[in-house]
């Protein structure tokens, strides 16, 4: 196989105010096209992701469920590979895994849980993802690193999907986009939280020549499964609107950015149905980001997008 591939779609969706409201957007995000419902993991004002994801697979029958991401540094990865094979049976094989070393300083903060250093942090990671791995096989299985013990662990249930659920590892650093290049099967591409925050630092990383470099990290430790990886992209800011250039103009201003920078960032779409079909096969033809996800609050006024582009 090679890049690119075929387009397909996510929604985030985080918070709902009561069960039916959280089901509508689950039936709605299948109904119209979209490939997957994910969910980030963060102890402020949002939906607990295991029970919610499990909440969205019961009501639908295609649409997949996913996060995005775990944070590892909140759950022991034994634990965290029983609820992911649990949840991908369940749901008859349409779990993805996303994973995180943990960023957001007020998790840590608010928890009291300890946010060693970065490196500390993927290291533990690293750890995790072999756990899940291993746990989601068929023998039993041991594990003896710096972080982690497994000791003859059967790890039942086992996942519906052979070898596991794909795992998801995103970000936008170089080592853990190296990380991902060796370890994942979808690989996000992302700004860099690496200050703990959705700051300015983040939003400098958006720029399409940090994403060219992005990319260039991710081909050189991929080597030879570069072909194998999914290439996905998270869209920050999207407006479907027929006045491109000042809805670019404000955003981009409140955003401490020029207009034409936010417009060549693959983190944000703004324009026609017709502008963003257009913008989007570009920007798979230069990152080959073929899974797109954009924010709940726009999810239905994408549709048409989804619908030109879904699948080709």
């Amino acid at each position: 196989m090679s890049h690119p591939r075929p387009f397909r779609f996510g929604v985030l969706a985080s918070k709902a105010r009561s069960s039916s409201e959280w089901t509508e957007t689950a039936k709605k995000a299948e109904a119209l096209g979209y490939s997957t419902l994910v969910m980030p993991d963060h102890f402020g004002d949002q939906l607990s992701p295991i029970a919610a994801l499990s909440t969205a697979a019961a009501v639908t029958d295609t649409l997949r469920v996913g996060s995005l991401v775990f944070a590892n540094d909140f759950r022991h990865p034994a634990v965290l590979a029983k609820e992911a094979a649990t949840l991908d049976l369940l749901s008859d094989g349409r779990l993805e895994v996303g994973i995180g070393a943990g960023w957001m300083t007020n998790d840590y903060t608010w928890t009291g849980i300890t946010q060693d250093r970065a490196g500390v942090r993927i290291d533990r990671m690293i750890e995790a993802i072999a756990v899940l791995r291993g746990l989601w096989g068929e023998e039993a299985f041991s594990f003896e690193g710096e972080h982690y013990t497994i000791t003859e662990m059967k790890g039942r249930p086992k996942p519906v999907q052979a070898g596991g659920p794909p795992i998801v590892v995103g970000g936008g650093s170089r080592r853990v986009l190296s990380t991902a290049a060796r370890l994942a099967d979808i690989v996000g591409v992302n700004p860099n939280v690496g200050e703990g925050k959705f700051g300015a630092e983040a939003i400098s990383s958006m720029s399409a020549d940090a994403t060219d470099e992005k990319l260039g990290w991710v081909r050189a430790a991929a080597g030879d499964r570069f072909d194998d990886i999914e290439i996905s992209i998270l869209k920050f800011f999207t407006v479907v609107t027929d006045d491109r250039d000042t809805v670019a103009d404000k955003l981009g201003g409140s955003m401490g950015m020029d207009a034409a920078t936010l417009l060549a960032s693959p983190h944000s779409l703004v324009g026609s149905v017709e502008q963003l079909v257009d913008e989007l096969v570009e920007q798979r033809e230069r990152w080959q980001g073929s899974y797109v996800t954009v924010q709940a609050d726009v999810f239905e006024a994408f549709a048409p997008v989804v619908a030109a582009l879904a699948g080709t």
